[in-house]
């Protein structure tokens, strides 16, 4: 489990920052819109991709926390 959980605790780092990368290059959302409207902009959508990356990589955190089965 540890590691398969440091695999993909490093895919959701290596996703996050890639999110973050495309994300950068788009105009800021502007304020007062809610989470299914900012869905619709291509910003929201990568900013919606990296907080699902930092799931994954706290998923991953978890795993490689777990002990070994036997």
């Amino acid at each position: 489990m540890r590691n398969f959980g440091l695999v993909v605790l490093l895919a959701g780092v290596a996703g996050f920052f890639y999110c973050s990368s495309r994300a950068s290059e788009l105009e800021p959302l502007r304020a007062g819109l809610s989470v299914s409207e900012s869905m619709e902009t291509e910003r929201g959508q990568w900013d919606a991709g990296r907080y699902a990356c930092a799931a994954v990589a706290f998923t991953g955190i978890v795993l490689a926390m777990l002990p070994r089965g036997r």
